[in-house]
């Protein structure tokens, strides 16, 4: 029976063509996915904030971590491959998600290829994959630390040999970059290997024992096997994605924090660890477009309300708390409660400058609502995509990127009396927790792919920037398009069609949640229908090269406040214009003073203004406050001070802080 599994799987595999038109992910043939992706290569940024943004990731970020990881006297991560395939001699050294990191840098050197076609890339990338196929054991097992223990027996009982040592995590970044790299190059060198860790996988939870196979660390497998079932059609692939689903919580070991304590099928509230979490719900997401399970889309529903209504910052950010414990308050029972990691708190417990905001978990909340987007074609996934790439993902990175921060507060402030674990500046390397570098490395990279999706219907447009897309519609016909806007710093855009399938076609505008008074026009025409804000409009006819449609979507200065179950920004505001969430920096301050005794205006003219920073083009907002002199100098209260100076204020885009010589920083201010 096994010969006639492996050789269906071979026959099933020669069958597959290299498509050009596979994106991130290939859920092109998934049965119960609404929304497509378009090409890796399909969007082409050609001006404005993302082409910006691009040529730092291109010329700045991905030679910096492909060099700082062939570093062995930092990183150590491409050393482990060396020393793993009897190269050269030595220890492990490093993170146990050392291998998953150096994984992630490759699948952003895989999408910026798709696009690029850079040689030099490519060289870098055989040269990478002629390594992981050296490491790798014949049964298709690929680890770094066990690998080089097996070799060398250096390691001794360090924790990375145990099941939760990341080794799953590391395979699963493994086949998602591999399945990026087939889409970007035609290869299957990669591919190869990626099969040989997916057939180990499959062989391994069919024998191992409940308590061996629980489901490890963050579990990124999920993604990279139903990614490998789609690239594949290998049907034992979606079987074992199956079985991760079926064995979550069936241990009698499980936990909270790593979200196994019950089986999935009963959880229908956030938890535990912020980064697992997501990287959760994303896998499930996957699973269910090729399933249909509707337990699965109905619990990731409700975790889903969970997060955006009570537990996500205004940032997009996720994961309020260091530490926490899960459930809180029921019980004294050490099985009941228990500890958790960098976690998702209690429902609306949001601390701005404890916050722990872990970069992957804010990418993980983009992974996870792309994917609620394509199963469901429901714009407000796509509108925290938008949240969080503008913000708590482009606050991990520095302006010239080649910094990066664990971490993302919500407040920076000298006052605090107390070491965090993490720092609150950007670091070159984060030692021993650097996993959010390489992540927001592939992630910039890869943002093109979000920016459209295709369906039966028509082609969606999820995201404005400036760009070119040339892709195919389901049946086949040219769409080639150009956008044009100084989105986000203002919702002028135009959409130029150059090529379009001779029937009527529908075009799905996005209209962002965050709007208010957006209107339409094609040709200088008004069309029919109301843009209605947190929704896509449907504009339907028959183009004909050189249509133009008009979006005009207002980007006012808007003070926003939290529900008053939040209590640490109760009676507090935030300032937001568009998708972008504004902070103000102490040096943004006409006078010297604390950033906690700063009090904004409230009826500012809140003018828009353009400034420099790190060579980077902004558009700061300039606004009047009033500082409280009081001194807080051992004193827990005093009375109100009713008289206070004003005081000047220019505040920036939240994800431009951290980029001067700036002590404090502060999304809430008191009013």
């Amino acid at each position: 029976m096994k010969k006639n599994i492996i050789l269906l799987s071979v026959v099933l595999f020669s069958t597959v063509s290299f498509a050009q038109n596979k994106g991130l992910v290939d859920n092109s043939a998934s049965p119960y996915s609404k929304l497509r992706s378009v090409g890796l290569q399909d969007v082409n940024w050609t001006n404005g904030f993302w082409k910006e943004q691009l040529n730092v990731a291109n010329q700045e970020t991905l030679p910096f971590m492909w060099d700082l990881y062939h570093n062995d006297e930092v990183s150590h991560a491409y050393a482990n491959f060396e020393i793993a395939a009897g190269n050269r001699k030595g220890t492990f050294k490093g993170p146990s998600f050392h291998d998953g990191d150096f994984y992630k840098i490759f699948e952003g050197m895989a999408a910026t290829y798709a696009v690029t076609k850079d040689k030099k890339l490519d060289k870098q990338m055989d040269e990478a994959i002629a390594m992981f196929a050296k490491v790798q054991r014949k049964d298709g097992y690929l680890h770094t630390p066990v690998l080089i223990d097996q070799r060398w027996g250096t390691l001794g009982p360090e924790e990375v040999k145990k099941q939760l040592g990341f080794e799953k995590y590391n395979m699963g970044h493994l086949m998602t970059a591999a399945c990026v790299h087939y889409r970007a190059t035609g290869k299957t060198s990669f591919l190869n290997v990626a099969k040989g860790v997916a057939d180990f996988l499959y062989d391994f939870y069919k024998k191992a024992s409940p308590e061996l196979a629980r489901n490890a660390i963050c579990p990124s497998h999920y993604m990279g096997i139903v990614e490998m079932y789609r690239t594949t059609k290998n049907p034992k692939y979606l079987e074992l994605a199956n079985n991760l689903i079926d064995i979550r919580g069936t241990t009698n070991d499980g936990t909270d924090d790593n979200q196994d304590r019950i089986p999935f099928r009963q959880q229908t509230t956030a938890m535990g660890h912020a980064v697992r979490a997501n990287y959760l719900y994303a896998g499930v997401a996957d699973l269910y477009a090729e399933t249909g399970e509707a337990k699965l889309l109905e619990n990731l529903k409700s975790i889903w309300d969970d997060v955006a209504f009570r537990k996500m910052y205004i940032t997009g950010a996720c994961g309020a708390l260091y530490d926490g414990v899960s459930p809180d308050g029921t019980s004294y029972d050490p099985t009941v409660v228990q500890k958790i990691h960098q976690a998702y708190g209690r429902p609306y417990q949001l601390p701005n400058a404890t916050a722990h905001t872990e970069t992957c978990a804010n990418i993980g909340n983009v992974l996870w609502n792309w994917r609620m987007l394509q199963i469901t074609a429901d714009a407000k996934y796509a509108d925290i995509v938008e949240l969080a790439l503008y913000n708590s993902v482009l606050s991990g990175v520095n302006l010239e990127g080649n910094k990066f921060c664990y971490n993302n507060p919500l407040t920076v402030t000298v006052d605090l009396p107390f070491e965090q674990r993490w720092s609150n500046e950007r670091e070159g390397y984060i030692a021993l927790s650097n996993c959010c570098a390489p992540n927001v490395t592939r992630t910039l990279a890869e943002v093109g792919n979000y920016a459209y999706s295709l369906s039966n219907e028509g082609l969606y447009v999820n995201l404005y920037g400036s760009n070119n897309l040339n892709t195919t519609s389901q049946e086949g016909d040219a769409i080639q398009l150009r956008q044009q806007t100084n989105y986000p710093w203002d919702g002028a855009i135009t959409i130029t069609i150059d090529k379009a399938p001779k029937e009527a076609y529908a075009l799905f505008l996005r209209i962002p949640g965050w709007s208010n008074g957006t209107t339409i026009l094609v040709n200088n025409q008004k069309i029919e229908g109301n843009p209605v804000s947190g929704s896509y409009l449907k504009v339907e006819r028959k183009w004909k090269k050189g249509d133009v449609i008009s979006l005009n979507i207002p980007m006012p200065v808007e003070l926003m406040e939290a529900n008053p179950l939040v209590e640490e920004t109760k009676n507090q505001v935030a300032v937001k214009r568009g998708p972008l969430v504004y902070c103000l920096e102490s040096d943004g301050i006409s006078k010297t003073a604390s950033i906690n005794n700063i009090v904004l205006n409230t009826n500012s003219d809140f003018k828009i203004e353009p400034i420099q920073k790190s060579n980077r083009s902004l558009i700061s907002i300039a606004a009047q406050g009033f500082l409280d002199n009081n001194s807080w100098n051992k004193k827990l209260y005093q009375p109100l001070n009713q008289d206070k100076e004003e005081i000047f204020l220019r505040l920036i885009p939240y994800f431009s802080w951290g980029n001067g010589t700036a002590k404090e920083m502060s999304v809430w201010f008191s009013h």
